[in-house]
């Protein structure tokens, strides 16, 4: 070190050997010169001349002396300038706790300005004249202070500023500057204005002195003086305006004020005070006014959150939102008390429907006209209540949705479409809807209700919009096989009925169902389609073949016959009201059965070893009827049919009991009195007049073919029975069929596993059952372990020997 500045700096080549001279003849120059320095009148020096003097002393080994003289005399100045220049300007008196900006704040204010001021001016003046000095003493630096490891004069110079001036006991400077600083961000704080430059340049100079001459980055004065008294202070002045602000505002107010307060800091740290303290700061501000106090401002009352999510408060719950990543990026308690609001209006809606359940006027089937068809203004009680139920499923998957695209808009304009968030709200629709016993059968009905009427008239896009919502609540339902069941039987009414909207519509929504649970869940609908063009096909090919009888039977041409040849494994048999195995009695007319017959033979010529079943409850038939020398095209059930036929055989006038046409058309008792209460007791429908008239059909009553009728519609659809909610018995028989099929799907699951693995831990099994299923429904550990035990009985499993927790597969 020591030769790189010899290196550097060229001693004279004359006069150095003979020139003979005394220290303190030399200093006493050098020493006038730095006073002149320090005085301001350095213009009439030569720095060469100076130079050359300290370079002669530092030769002749005076190095120490001259290096210890310069620090005194530096000293000295420095002690003699906070005397009489920096301590007249300290104000007196304590700097806290004022909010008042009259006349005592302002002369505070200005005290403290000129403080400031004259310590910038002391600061700005020691370092010029330490940068004249080092050029000065150059040599010194590079010699002496070397070879000796000491500060070199500019940095020693810092020091003496910091132990002189800041920390002198005799004048407490460094005490009153942060005083001073602190007074003056306070008054800032509550609004005052306040010379951010001044305070600055003071800041500058705390950054750049140092605790030690070592000057680590982590022992700047601004660090270990100044930060923290200023975190201090700024905890308590938080913590007192987050009280203040929770007893004065709402929570919207609390919010864009905490929010100013956090760019007010930001802004401070970069124009007023230092970038070191930016982090810390903001710190201190998110703390008291947020993470402390935040739980507090989401609870006030008509200002909190759940204010703001219902009233759509899409501002500030943005805010809310950005404040409370800065302190937690998981966003916890957002999540909690979103979803709990959440959970909370959802129950609402379900307790609203669960309330209003058979509360509605009775509303059912009838008569009417037009493609639409009528409604029945009579059904037995137990309809009634379900067609209630029906119009409830309907309102509630539509405020349902409604809530759903709310929130879908709160979560993209005030969550930033955060995924977390988005997990927490799905999490809390499906808890609520998976709470209300019967949201897949009214999910199903919602999906029925459009497919039949309610998409008429759309465009695509919009089509696939209700589609899409539809697909979106179907996410959130836990017990994912009872909506199957349910789905399947009201497809296979739309179907057969022909209600559906559009058959492509149809099988767009299945595709969609596809995508989201697999093949294995839809593989049966699909079934469904594939048979209704089987049918078609030979419906068509039925006819052609009639057609060529028609000259050998020309009473043949009267009818036409169309039929739906059902897959059993595909259709909802069951619940469609049929049996695949069993076929329900109906004595048809005798043309209507030789056409039955005719169709029957057909078939099984040409599929040899099938049998068909047929079905009259799930059928229709059109028939064409004079009323009053009117014409009328009649849609029926194909018992409505039968049994509006029965009457062609009885003379005018007269009438058939019940019993009668119990007799006569051999129908179930309860087929024959729904239809019986269809065509004889709703007001706009009545083909048949009932006697004595009244809603209920008993054994007892009479039925005459109504040569009164009227209606201004050519067309007339009866009878042609809904989709609707279920009643309470077809619920607890669902229930039940449902744990049935669920039985099974378990055990197929327990022995794919086990044939798998051989040997499994009971809690192992468990879970792995329950992973396999839970795209289908959510197993309940007792069947599992019901089914783990019915087949230990059946011996396809075994407890392994001195292990009661353990199976074993029996191949």
């Amino acid at each position: 070190m020591s030769m790189r500045g010899r290196g550097r700096i060229r001693a004279p080549k004359r006069g150095i050997n003979t020139d003979t001279f005394e220290f303190e003849d030399i200093w006493a120059v050098l020493s006038q010169s730095l006073r002149e320095i320090h005085m301001k009148n350095a213009s009439s020096l030569s720095f060469e001349e100076l130079y050359r003097n300290a370079y002669k002393l530092v030769l002749k080994k005076h190095g120490d002396l001259l290096y210890s003289k310069v620090k005194e005399l530096l000293a000295n100045h420095l002690k003699q300038v906070a005397t009489d220049e920096v301590k007249p300007l300290c104000p007196g008196g304590s700097f806290q706790g004022g909010t008042s900006l009259g006349t005592a704040a302002i002369e505070r204010r200005d005290g403290g300005s000129r403080f400031l001021q004259g310590l910038k001016v002391a600061w700005e003046d020691h370092q010029l004249c330490l940068g004249m000095m080092r050029d000065v003493l150059m040599y010194l630096d590079r010699v002496y202070c070397v070879d000796n490891k000491e500060p070199s004069i500019y940095i020693a110079g810092m020091g003496l500023f910091r132990d002189c001036v800041l920390r002198s006991n005799d004048n407490e400077i460094g005490r009153h500057l942060n005083n001073v600083i602190l007074d003056q961000i306070q008054m800032e704080r509550e609004g005052d204005s306040i010379d951010r430059g001044t305070i600055r340049s003071c800041v500058y100079m705390l950054e750049g002195l140092y605790e030690t001459d070592e000057e680590l980055e982590t022992e700047k004065l601004y660090l270990t003086s100044f930060e923290g008294e200023f975190l201090q202070a700024s905890t308590d002045f938080y913590k007192a305006e987050a009280e203040r602000l929770l007893r004065q505002c709402d929570a919207g107010t609390y919010l864009q004020k905490t929010n100013r307060r956090l760019e007010e800091e930001f802004a401070r740290s970069h124009n007023t005070l230092s970038m070191l303290t930016e982090v810390k700061i903001k710190n201190v501000v998110e703390k008291c006014l947020i993470s402390d106090v935040i739980k507090d401002v989401m609870e006030m009352e008509n200002s909190g959150i759940n204010h703001m999510l219902d009233n759509d408060r899409f501002d500030e719950l943005k805010l809310l939102y950005q404040l409370i990543t800065r302190v937690d990026a998981d966003k916890k308690i957002l999540k909690e008390k979103a979803s709990a609001r959440l959970i909370e209006l959802g129950k609402e809606i379900n307790r609203s429907i669960s309330s209003n359940t058979g509360a509605a006027p009775p509303t059912a089937e009838g008569g009417g006209g037009g493609d639409e068809g009528s409604k029945s203004a009579a059904v037995s009680k137990e309809d009634r209540e379900a067609n209630t139920a029906t119009t409830l499923a309907i309102k509630w998957v539509d405020e349902v949705l409604a809530l759903k695209d709310k929130y879908d808009r709160i979560w993209i304009q005030s969550f930033d479409s955060d995924k977390g968030m988005n997990t927490a709200l799905s999490r809390a629709f499906s808890s609520f809807i998976n709470d209300f016993a019967r949201s897949p059968e009214y999910m199903s009905l919602f999906i029925d209700d459009n497919l039949k009427k309610g998409l008429k008239g759309k465009t695509e896009e919009e089509v696939d919009q209700v589609l899409d919502k539809a697909i979106t609540l179907f996410r959130y339902i836990g017990d994912k096989d009872v909506f199957e069941r349910y789905y399947k039987k009201h497809l296979s009414r739309r179907l057969l009925m022909g209600r559906s909207v559009s058959h492509d519509v149809e099988k767009q929504m299945i595709g969609k169902l596809k995508l989201e649970v697999g093949v294995a869940f839809t593989g049966r609908m699909e079934g469904m389609f594939k048979d209704m063009n089987i049918s078609e096909d030979l419906t068509s090919e039925f006819k052609k073949q009639r057609a060529e009888d028609v000259d050998e039977d020309p009473d043949s041409s009267r009818l036409e016959l169309g039929v739906h040849v059902l897959t059993p494994t595909f259709w909802p048999m069951a619940a469609m009201g049929g049996d695949a195995d069993i076929q329900k009695t109906c004595t048809y007319p005798t043309e209507v059965e030789e056409l039955r017959e005719a169709f029957t033979k057909f078939y099984l010529n040409r599929h040899s070893g099938r049998k068909l079943q047929w079905q009259a409850n799930m059928g229709t038939a059109d028939l064409k009827a004079t009323f009053k020398g009117r014409k009328h095209e009649v849609n029926v059930s194909t018992y409505g049919m039968v049994i509006l036929l029965a009457f062609n055989d009885v003379e005018p006038g007269q009438s058939l009991t019940f019993s009668d046409l119990q007799t006569i058309t051999s129908i179930p008792e309860s087929d024959l009195i729904r239809n019986l209460q269809s065509l004889a007791v709703a007001p706009k429908t009545r083909l048949l007049r009932k006697e004595p008239m009244s809603k209920d059909v008993r054994p007892t009553d009479r039925f005459v073919f109504n040569d009164n009728f009227t209606t201004k519609y050519t067309r007339i659809r009866i009878g042609v029975v809904a989709n609707r909610a279920e009643t309470d018995k077809e619920r607890k028989e669902t229930g039940e069929k449902v744990d049935e099929t669920r039985a099974h799907q378990i055990e197929a699951a327990i022995v794919r596993i086990m044939k798998q693995r051989k040997q499994a831990i009971h809690g192992d099994l468990l879970l792995e059952v329950m992973n396999l299923l839970s795209s289908r429904f959510k197993p309940d550990p007792v069947m599992i372990k019901k089914r783990i035990e019915s087949l230990m009985e059946r011996e396809y499993l075994e407890r392994v020997e001195g292990e009661r927790q353990t199976y074993r597969y029996l191949a």
